[in-house]
């Protein structure tokens, strides 16, 4: 406790070292606090289910030859049922997708978002309803199917409570379903795979249903057995994909397993990007060391006499290193607090910009993990710039201190060429952190600059509902009524509307086979994605056409033999290379009996994010003329096409008062978020690679100023033995320069390393770009020069006679 007070004292005599360093560990902490929270929250953080290690996903692997690069794909029902009847691994096993549902009744029908699922999902969870129960294995049978389990969220909103929801009646797509049980809050966990689900229903499959072994809509989760391990459990899938591969050649040829676990499964795609974050975080951290050091290192060779008079009066080398020591744990401390101030409004600055795109960001919080680790780098920080201290110290001739001047001693030499060691450190860790930010911005501007292939301002998408018509063979009110009513709203240019948009997610890959050619077994036929249209989709989303001619209504009213397609340039170059399309046949494998003919050739449009390499091979087939479900609308609007949304909605329930529109977005809001983790990135790398350059510059500068100081007798002579101004200032540059320019050259060679692993994350640049290089080297120099002329240009202005008379 002594030595606490007499370090506060010491601290509160000199204010402004304290305030510096305090300032500096405290942005080095800081940073570092607020990233770890992130990491903490998506990649360390247990979701919140018990035994939750044992919680695994698991996916179809489709053949590389029918699906290059795809990695997982969704899992058919009749593969699913022999995965759970012939696996040993599992305990538990469910299948789960999300259905859209309209409910009607009250005062405002609405659409919900429905997990279908089967009974063990509860057991794979071990998380039940909490209140009510779950449904059970006769609830999964046609005409049974008439239950529902509620999210708690849901259930508030909807009967003000979860024990009020229960027993209560919905209307869900007409039909009465009674609330059965409504899940606990801990089930909501919004980056999941039942993202924003309201609630839980059974999944209902006839035998012709459970047949299906070549339609992959469906995510299996599961519950490892006790003991068993992932790698135990993907050996035992192989076994199973092997033997179904074998029965079942036909569909299941090629294709295999994949399992991994919820979390990996959650947090795959960020997972890199982050741990590379971290990584930067933690050489801000150490600049932020090297920098405090530097002005331990200034104070302590200021009191070097002060400790050769202690340890010639008997005091040990433990006893006057302590002093030093508690005062960096002090500041280390208060930096540490103060850095956790600066990471709450870092949060809060990350979840605002990354709502929605980052898995669990609604974790993100400064919870008892965090605090422990802001408590373990203040201490190591502490220790690491008082122990360099220290270390220089005992170097320090300090028995020579008492018999010379400050400034004429080897301590002095060698303390400077620690700091120049230090700065030489800052520079080349900074050049590290400002390359990588430097492609990334890059990489950004150059997925800004891509073509989607469509044209995205003044655009909106949205879902809509189409109603089963009364009459099988009924055109539906979304073709009679409702798009004709939407073009002729005022400020709309045009109308049309599509399954899956681009950039949207999700879609059907079918298999396919060309008239006239050997066709391969089913399951490693080619596979393109099919986009289903009503006329007019091309002009709407400015898609070119190329060759042949657009949809026109006969190809979308009539009875449709005949079945025109359009297909994507990619497509064309892919299964017909050198040759012309228009006029040639297929057959896509889930509709045999339809002989298509392609009508024309289209653009390509980037479906999977602008970052995608390869375009994806797309096939257009007109819209049925009675079918039921939900479709994509697509408006293209003369102003803010945001502001048709009511309007649009007053069409639809003009035509179906239970009818609503869902998620209406601008396509250019879609746009932006395909580049969400890009710029997340980016702005983070850019953040730190600021805050090393601000911490760089204030290290050369603070290391210039004490030489300066510290050599002004010296500087002195010189100027009396006839040294200009100029030589002087030449001089100080040139000796801060040399750590610096050492610094850039150590940068580049760990920028090189750095640009490998950056290599998954940028686009449309190298990771050794030399434009990047050379700029950020040369803005580096530039500020480090700066950062010297001001104590340059204070030891030009000494005065040598009223220097060498206070010497």
């Amino acid at each position: 406790m002594h030595q606490i007070i007499l370090a506060l004292r010491s601290l509160r005599k000199s204010p402004v070292f304290a305030l510096s360093a305090l300032a500096i560990l405290a942005l080095g902490i800081g940073a570092n606090t607020a990233i770890f929270s992130i990491v903490n929250a998506v990649l360390l953080k247990p979701l919140p289910y018990p035994q939750p290690e044992s919680l695994v996903a698991v996916y179809h692997v489709p053949p590389q030859q029918s699906f290059p690069g795809m990695k997982i794909f969704g899992v058919s029902p009749a593969n699913y049922l022999d995965w759970r009847k012939q696996n040993t691994v599992f305990d538990s096993m469910a299948v789960i997708s999300a259905r859209l549902r309209r409910l009607g009744g009250g005062k405002r029908p609405q659409s919900v978002v429905l997990t279908i699922t089967e009974p063990d999902f509860f057991r794979a969870l071990r998380m039940p309803p909490e209140v009510g129960r779950g449904f059970t294995a006769d609830e999964c049978r046609q005409g049974h199917d008439d239950v529902v389990v509620l999210t708690r969220s849901f259930a508030e909103k909807q009967f003000g409570g979860a024990r009020e929801a229960l027993g209560r009646s919905l209307e869900l797509d007409g039909r009465s379903v009674r609330v059965i049980g409504v899940m606990p809050r801990e089930f909501e966990l919004k980056s999941w795979f039942p993202a924003s689900t309201d609630g839980v229903a059974p999944v209902v499959w006839t035998p012709s249903d459970a047949a299906v072994r070549g339609i992959h809509d469906y995510v299996v989760i599961a519950r490892l057995r006790p003991g068993i391990t992932v790698q135990a459990a993907q050996t035992g899938m192989n076994v199973i994909s092997e033997r179904l591969a074998r029965t079942y050649p036909e569909e299941d040829k090629g294709w295999g397993a994949t399992v991994r676990t919820l979390r990996d499964d959650l947090v795959g795609n960020v997972r890199s990007a982050l741990l590379l974050l971290l990584g930067a975080v933690v050489f801000v951290l150490l600049i932020a060391c090297a920098n405090t050091a530097n002005l331990v290192l200034a104070r302590t060779v200021t009191r070097q006499k002060e400790l050769a008079i202690r340890t010639a009066l008997g005091a040990s080398s433990v006893q006057v290193l302590l002093p030093g020591l508690v005062e960096t744990m002090l500041l280390a401390l208060a930096g540490g607090a103060l850095g956790l101030l600066l990471a709450r409004s870092a949060q809060t600055l990350v979840l605002n910009a990354l709502a929605g795109h980052l898995p669990r960001a609604v974790d993100i919080d400064l919870d008892p993990g965090v605090l422990a680790f802001t408590f373990a780098a203040s201490v190591l920080t502490g220790l690491a710039t008082g122990l360099i201290a220290g270390w220089r110290l005992t170097k320090a001739g300090l028995n020579e201190s008492l018999k010379q001047g400050l400034g004429k001693t080897d301590s002095y030499t060698g303390s400077r060429r620690t700091r120049a060691a230090l700065v030489t450190a800052e520079v080349a860790l900074s050049l590290i952190l400002l390359v990588g930010a430097g492609l990334m911005i890059r990489s950004l501007s150059a997925l800004r600059a891509v073509d989607p292939g469509f044209v995205p301002a003044n655009m909106i998408t949205m879902i809509v509902p189409i109603p089963k018509p009364a009459q099988a063979d009924a055109p539906t009110s979304f073709y009679s009524d409702f798009l004709p009513q939407v073009q002729q709203l005022p400020g709309v240019i045009s109308a049309a509307a599509v399954n899956n948009v681009p950039l949207g997610g999700g879609g059907s890959q079918q298999p396919l086979t060309i008239e006239g050619r050997p066709a391969e077994v089913f399951a490693l036929q080619p596979t393109v994605a099919v986009r289903v249209c009503t006329p007019g989709y091309l002009q709407t989303m400015r898609i070119p056409l190329l060759a042949g001619r657009d949809f026109n209504e006969n190809d979308t009213y009539v009875e449709n033999d005949r079945g025109a397609v359009l297909i994507s340039r990619s497509m064309a170059r892919q299964f017909w290379p050198g040759e012309n399309p228009i006029g040639k046949h297929l057959h896509l494998s889930f509709s045999p009996e339809i002989r298509r003919e392609v009508i024309g050739i289209v653009g390509d449009v980037k479906e999977r994010g602008l970052d995608a390499l390869d375009p994806v091979a797309i096939l257009y087939q007109p819209f049925p003329s009675n079918e039921a479900g939900y479709m994509r609308l697509v408006v293209r609007a003369s102003g803010d096409p945001m502001a048709l949304v009511p309007a649009i909605t007053r069409v639809l329930k003009s035509i179906d008062p239970a009818l609503s529109v869902r998620q209406p977005q601008p396509f250019e809001e879609l746009v932006a978020a395909s580049l969400a983790q890009h710029r997340f990135s980016m702005r983070l790398f850019l953040a730190l690679a600021l805050l090393a350059l601000l911490l760089a510059a204030i290290g050369v500068y603070g290391v210039l100023a004490y030489n300066v100081r510290s050599r002004i007798p010296e500087i002195s002579i010189r100027m009396a033995l006839g040294a200009r101004s100029r030589d002087v200032v030449g001089l100080v540059v040139k000796e801060g320069m040399k750590p610096v320019l050492a610094g850039i050259g150590l940068g580049a060679l760990g920028a090189s390393w750095l640009g490998g692993l950056l290599a998954q994350l940028i686009y449309g640049v190298r990771p050794t770009d030399p434009l990047t290089f050379l700029f950020v080297a040369l803005l580096l120099a530039t500020v480090a020069l700066l950062a010297c002329l001001i104590p340059s240009w204070v030891a030009a202005r000494v005065e040598p006679v009223q220097a060498l008379r206070n010497e």
